[in-house]
């Protein structure tokens, strides 16, 4: 055992007085959003208006969202924290809890713990020129930064966004394309693998389409998230690029379980996904051991 996993279990989860991090948050489902075939949005509002109008978050944070019954999974908080009126979360279905929380309909009540995790260095972007790289379901972190960027525009450089997907039905967040594609302050690229019918931009695999765009790596910072294939091939390409290790950030979703870094489900040699992540630059990465 860690010096960290023992000083977990010696301590108590939470102190009296506070709210238990283990107990979920009801939460009232107000709007349910079919993306892909595989693919859900829901937004969601506290029961408890104190804890709605006092619930605050930093991109990049992630919660767990419950379906009581069935169990509990981690999903990036992708609606910005500059945009309150509700908590927006996305969810693929590949298990058993993701599949039934795909059954919710709007009116329906799910449980929310969070906000858990680190978030985006936003601060430390400022100033800079931001490339955004996201594959498939790996906007939807990306999706909480970029609105975030965008709502206080002022405070960053060129923004830019590759978006790809294996076709047009399997791209999220459809209805807001047709925006970031019109705005004069997001150079925005979308791509998919294969040649599709009416499909009227680029065609082929995200590193590669990002090696035709050439972003230069002054004063720049590449944020990227997606299906992990996505991610080691576009890592490869960002180096090419000759972006830092330092100046390339991702996220990790690891086996979080318990969310506050007590069960140790998702640790990484010393380092925990869901205290010390599930953001990490590519340099903190390089320093872990090879287990992701």
């Amino acid at each position: 055992m860690s010096e960290r996993s023992a000083a977990a279990t010696s301590r108590p989860a939470f102190q009296p007085g506070t709210r238990n991090p283990y107990l979920p948050m009801p939460a009232r489902v107000i709007e349910a959003i079919t993306e892909t075939p595989t693919i859900k949005t829901f937004r969601v509002i506290l029961q408890d208006e104190t804890l709605m109008r006092e619930f605050s978050f930093e991109p990049g944070q992630v919660g767990q969202l419950s379906l009581f019954g069935a169990g509990e999974s981690t999903f990036v908080i992708n609606s910005p924290p500059t945009r309150m009126d509700y908590l927006q979360f996305s969810v693929m279905r590949a298990g058993e809890n993701t599949t039934a929380l795909h059954s919710v309909r709007a009116g329906d009540i799910i449980g929310v713990r969070g906000p858990l995790g680190n978030c985006f260095p936003y601060e430390k972007m400022k100033g800079k020129d931001i490339v955004f790289v996201g594959g498939g379901i790996g906007m939807a972190p990306l999706r909480t930064l970029l609105l975030f960027m965008l709502d206080n525009r002022k405070d960053y450089g060129k923004i830019s966004l590759l978006y790809g997907a294996r076709s047009p039905q399997d791209m999220a967040f459809s209805a807001e394309l047709p925006e970031w594609l019109s705005r004069s302050d997001l150079d925005c690229v979308l791509t998919i693998d294969r040649e599709a019918e009416g499909w009227p931009h680029k065609v082929g695999l995200i590193p590669n389409v990002l090696l035709e765009m050439n972003p230069s790596p002054e004063n720049t910072v590449a944020v990227t998230c997606g299906p992990p294939i996505m991610i080691k091939f576009t890592l490869q390409a960002l180096e090419k690029l000759q972006f830092a290790p330092e100046q390339i950030v991702t996220t990790l979703e690891k086996r979080m379980k318990c969310g506050i870094g007590i069960c140790g489900r998702c640790n990484i040699g010393e380092k925990y996904v869901c205290v010390d992540g599930p953001v990490f630059t590519l340099a903190e990465l390089k320093d872990m051991p090879n287990e992701l």
